[in-house]
């Protein structure tokens, strides 16, 4: 009998529930069937098939006057594969497309947020819920979750609203907001983004709230309005957009205004800071701007910047350890167009330096072209030769510039002996470089206006090559060896003008103010010799690369050994890693530069360490010299303890100074549902000072990192009392 109702359920019950419009056709299956008049009741494993709900139930009814389908009993619904939704009672109404839950709990698949409320009510894709919660923890006992009074959430968005909301850690109140809203996936829309909150002992309570506009697909802007009591308000804005598929850029201006009082108290140079940086880049624009058809490839990158100091890169977030800054900004814009055969180039470089009261006698490079000819063979390959021309436009507000070309053309011959062991090879160099002046000299620098008349320079000289590369394959081992060795001969060298008045004083001192335009060494007769060899294992994995380099100059007519090269990278176990690259100078006796890296990672565990020597063997009594020696110890650790647990770290030390740079510890707890983390971080940043001189001071952070999963999170950071150097 069973069997017979169920069977009439499924041939009958299509006609009794959907009227005409077979896009709302409902199926129900069940164990028991009872059909009275216009009332329809089904019990026993009754399962409803309505659009893409798949919905169960201990009991049913539908009446077919008014089009409500009523489910009773451990109501689960399934809404495609992004949504279940739970209640003890549900009510579908087919004519108008409603569905309601008593009480109501939907879980988002992709997310596992999950929400609960007393009633929910589904018209098409809006949900509107009433007195609830929502977390993204385990439900019996969540971590975190957010009470609301009502919501609404519309499907086809996936965004979702909460009223009256009340963030809770375990059945602890934390936080009570009027209006909370989020998204559940990775679509633009505009909004209000994560907050970012910090205190600080001198800059007293530190707030950002970035917000997001992206009304159209092809551009977004982000405002981030920050407030620091006791020092100062600001915004710093960014505009992003892509004009088409292969190109996109960016514009960032920013502006801050210091209170007077923090200004006094750190002698700064400026009460405001303000600047602006735009950024661009184009795989073929050319052809998008001008439409000319051209068979090779171009492009164009910008990255351009003004500041009026530091203090603008310092204040745009509030953990400058992530800050790379600089009392020089370098702004260039880059365009080339490339063909098999062909190169041309265009670049333009403007330097702002943030020590100077002004820029004007800082020397740019706007433009530099150059054109490139690929390399060309003749005599069956044995003959190459290359062309490349380069014009140079040095330009400053004050003070003489100049228009410096050249031409360089490497014409090699080349061949193989001992039955192709050994490659021998001979290239002539034909260089030559053109520079005219203009403009009035720099009287304050003491610039002789008697030496800038137009230059000429030619120069030929000779390279003999002869290298080898040997492989051989042993049971479990690679061996593989380059062998190499170079002589350069000088030729013949042609000055005129300013090359030839000059060339004296430039040699003996290239810092002299009249020489700032001369670009020529000469060559040296040397040979240069390189050992490089490589260990492979049985998988073809390099563990061994080993190289040693050394030069002979002849430029007194007798051999003289030049600094050595010893460079090691050694995997010593799968876990040990080992860097040594090293120079040694044999006039000194003494090691001039050395990098010294180890690595460790196993298991869960990163350990890194590195340290810099140089000896510059310069006596610090010269006026003007930098420090001899540079030491310089950097380290980073990290540990991931468990799924939950990873703790890191990093230290980096000037040695020689005896000033520590920056360090960091920290750890991170991650669950399915939330992150927490906590660093202290210390950070030596510039600024610039009332006095026009280059300052730093002491920055000292903790930071505490909440992540509501999957809602997102935000960083608080509290700086400690920080001292200012060099002042």
């Amino acid at each position: 009998m069973r069997k017979v109702c169920l069977l009439l359920l499924l041939l009958l019950l299509p006609l009794y529930l959907f009227g005409a419009d077979k896009a709302d056709k409902v199926e129900v299956y069940a164990t028991n069937i009872d059909n009275q008049a216009s009332i329809v009741k089904a019990s026993g494993d009754v399962i409803v098939l309505y659009k893409d709900y798949y919905i169960s139930a201990q009991d049913a009814v539908y009446d077919r006057q008014n089009g409500n389908l009523e489910l009773f009993g451990n109501v689960r619904a399934t809404q495609g594969s992004n949504y279940q939704l739970l209640g003890d009672y549900a009510k579908l109404n087919i004519k108008n497309k409603e569905r309601i839950f008593k009480p109501f709990y939907m879980l988002e698949q992709k997310s596992e947020l999950w929400l609960s409320a007393d009633k929910g009510h589904i018209k098409d894709t809006f949900f509107d819920v009433r007195s609830g919660m929502v977390s993204g923890c385990n439900p019996n006992n969540p971590l975190w979750k957010i009470k609301f009074s009502s919501s609404n959430y519309d499907a086809t968005d996936k965004w979702m609203n909460l009223y009256n909301a009340r963030l809770y850690i375990y059945d602890i109140p934390i936080f009570y907001m009027p209006y909370f809203g989020y998204s559940l996936d990775t679509t633009r829309r505009s909004g209000l983004l994560i907050p970012a909150f910090g205190i600080s002992s001198d800059e007293g309570f530190y707030y950002e709230q970035p917000i997001y506009i992206a009304v159209q697909n092809w551009w977004d802007l982000e405002i981030k309005p920050q407030i620091r009591t006791s020092r100062g308000y600001g915004s710093y804005e960014t505009f992003r957009f892509a004009d088409s598929k292969i190109s996109r850029g960016s514009i960032t201006t920013g502006y801050f205004k210091e209170q007077r009082s923090y200004v006094n108290l750190n002698n700064l140079a400026h009460e405001t800071h303000y600047g602006v940086n735009f950024k661009y880049n184009n795989g073929d624009f050319l052809d998008r701007w001008f439409g000319f058809g051209l068979k090779g490839q171009s492009g164009i990158y910008a990255d351009i910047s003004w500041m009026n100091d530091v203090d603008y890169i310092n204040l745009s977030t509030a953990d400058t350890i992530n800050n790379v800054t600089s009392n020089q900004i370098l702004s260039q814009v880059n365009m080339f167009y490339n063909t098999d055969r062909n190169y041309f180039g265009a670049y333009f470089k403007y330097y702002l330096n943030l020590s100077l009261q002004s820029n004007a006698r800082t020397i740019q490079k706007l433009p530099t072209i150059q054109y490139h000819n690929y390399l060309s063979t003749l005599l069956d390959d044995h003959l190459t030769y290359d062309i490349d021309f380069s014009s140079t436009n040095f330009y400053r507000e004050v003070g003489k510039n100049a228009l410096r070309s050249s031409v360089n053309i490497p014409v090699e011959l080349q061949t193989s002996i001992a039955d192709e062991y050994i490659n021998l090879s001979y290239a002539s160099q034909l260089y030559a470089e053109h520079t005219t002046f203009s403009g009035p000299v720099d009287r304050d620098s003491g610039q002789d206006p008697n030496v800038y008349e137009d230059g000429i320079f030619l120069r030929q000289y000779n390279v003999f090559n002869i290298n080898t590369n040997l492989t051989r394959a042993y049971d479990n081992v690679t061996h593989t060896v380059v062998f190499g060795a170079e002589y350069v001969k000088p030729g013949s060298d042609a000055k005129y003008g300013y090359y030839k008045t000059r060339a004296d004083e430039c040699t003996n001192d290239p810092t002299s103010v009249d020489c700032e335009f001369y670009s020529i060494s000469d060559v040296v007769e040397k040979v240069g010799l390189d050992l490089s060899q490589y260990l492979f294992d049985e998988n073809g994995d390099q563990f061994l690369y080993h190289r040693v380099s050394q030069q002979i100059s002849y430029a007194t007519g007798k051999g003289k050994l030049g600094e050595i090269e010893n460079e090691l990278d050694y995997k010593v176990t799968k876990t040990v890693n080992y860097y040594n690259d090293t120079f040694y100078n044999y006039d000194q006796h003494l090691i001039s530069k050395t990098i010294n890296t180890i690595g460790y990672t196993n298991e869960g565990v990163k350990i890194s360490l590195s340290y810099l020597y140089k000896d510059s063997f310069i006596d610090p009594l010269t006026v003007g010299a930098a420090p001899r020696y540079t030491k310089y110890l950097t380290s980073s650790f990290s540990y991931k303890y468990n799924d939950h647990y990873s703790y890191f770290g990093s230290y980096n030390y000037d040695v020689q100074a005896a000033v520590k740079k920056s360090s960091e510890i920290g750890f991170l707890y991650s669950k399915r549902c939330w992150d927490f983390g906590l660093r202290y971080v210390e950070n030596v940043r510039p600024i610039l000072t009332a006095a026009n001189t280059a300052s730093s001071i002491d920055d000292r952070y903790i930071f505490f990192t909440i992540t509501l999963k999957p809602i997102g999170g935000s960083e608080l950071n509290y700086r400690i009392p920080s001292s200012a150097k060099g002042q």
